[in-house]
């Protein structure tokens, strides 16, 4: 009797998904369960990678890959989930409803970065680096502040976040700045951050190279502030301080896909289904989820998977590999990410590199900026399209350091 493996989504977590599953199903030799990956391409989108100024390397084609080793693409994108019926609905390329049957779902559709509806204007008027679609068009604003006139409020950026992503996104931002708008040009990049400290929520030793690198490019930080409303001509903060600025960008947080919310289940504030160890959904019999959309485990101590593709990578070769063997009756190999890593890119600087939790600093500057420069264009891409080496690559118990 045929059976089928149904991935929605082809990003970090569903790519490596579906490569799991096939390499325990070849490994089964079951030539009677297929893999199907739903997803609007058949494209990997390296989201870590938005904030540069060249976007253009950051969409990975996975068409070859997917047909030498044999999975199944639908493209489309998913509307909703039954798990009754054990039934996805989708809209494919011609905006058409079909249907997609499955005996194991794994979700890996991702998240979105959170938008508070509490912002006046945040929607109208704000960037974002969180897709390929929203980084293109803040290129493409950035390119066009060269016809507008030099003022103050044309040369400032403001970022609202200082988490990973728009730290990320300002120590990019004065050079592509001076790259548009010339080398003497006056610019200014203000983070808005809630915290107390710079850096804060990366603990006391990342918070302090962040600093100095802030000054190093010209950085501003605005801490203990709020966005209250955004315009076109900038932002309004809680207390009423006024900051005048031609471009906007949101970066204070992701919340998981609204797919979650077609499944049964506890959440975690940022939406994520609470899974067990195998990442099958608790309380679902044929829901697995992973990558951003689900809550895991990552080790005994108390820590759990983050919104990040090192984490993602990792989810994927579980659920892809524990959705099989679920099929199969074998035994699952537990999801446990022991090893935790931090690379975080800033800018003309450099980048800081820690490891563990407790984010041990283990290399700074241009050492660790080879470092994320490596892992931004090499470590985390799909594997070649080589059927052997990609099924080798998924193997569920192989490390993740990217």
């Amino acid at each position: 009797m045929h059976s089928s493996i149904l991935i929605i989504g082809a990003g970090f977590g569903g790519l490596w998904s579906a490569l799991s599953a096939v390499r325990l199903l070849d490994q089964h030799q079951r030539l009677d369960i297929t893999v199907t990956v739903l997803a609007p391409q058949a494209e990997l989108h390296v989201r870590p990678r938005f904030y540069e100024h060249d976007i253009a390397p950051t969409v990975a084609p996975l068409a070859e890959l997917f047909e030498i080793v044999g999975i199944n693409f639908v493209q489309g994108c998913a509307t909703a989930i039954d798990a009754d019926a054990r039934r996805v609905s989708y809209l494919d390329a011609g905006g058409r409803e079909q249907h997609l049957g499955y005996d194991r779902l794994i979700l890996a559709s991702g998240s979105q970065v959170a938008r508070p509806a509490v912002v006046a204007g945040i929607n109208q008027h704000t960037f974002d680096v969180d897709s390929y679609a929203s980084a293109r068009r803040l290129g493409a604003h950035l390119q066009a502040l060269r016809e507008q006139p030099d003022t103050p409020q044309r040369n400032t950026v403001v970022v609202v976040g200082g988490g990973f992503t728009g730290i990320e996104t300002a120590t990019e931002m004065p050079g592509r700045l001076r790259a548009v708008l010339g080398e003497d040009a006056d610019v200014r990049v203000v983070i808005i951050d809630r915290g107390q400290t710079i850096g804060g929520a990366m603990g006391q030793a990342i918070g302090e190279i962040v600093a100095q690198a802030s000054d190093e490019v010209g950085l501003t930080w605005r801490l203990g502030a709020s966005v209250q409303a955004v315009d076109a001509q900038g932002v309004t903060l809680a207390g009423g301080e006024r900051i005048e600025a031609g471009t906007v960008i949101w970066a204070v947080g992701v919340k998981a896909s609204p797919l979650t919310e077609q499944v049964q289940g506890e959440r975690d504030p940022s939406g994520r289904l609470h899974v067990d160890n195998t990442l099958k959904v608790q309380g679902q019999a044929a829901i697995f989820a992973t990558g951003d959309t689900a809550f895991a485990a990552s080790d005994e101590l108390g820590n759990h998977a983050l919104m990040t593709c090192q984490h993602a990578i990792a989810l994927g070769r579980s659920a892809g590999n524990n959705a099989a063997a679920d099929l199969l009756g074998v035994a699952a190999t537990p999801y446990r990410q022991v090893k935790y890593v931090t690379c975080l890119d800033l800018g003309a600087w450099g980048a800081v590199y820690t490891e563990g939790w407790d984010r041990q600093v283990l290399l700074t500057g241009q050492e660790g900026k080879a470092l994320k420069t490596q892992i931004n264009t090499q470590w985390i891409y799909p594997p070649a399209a080589h059927r052997a080496n990609a099924l080798a690559a998924a193997d569920p118990l192989i490390p993740v350091v990217a």
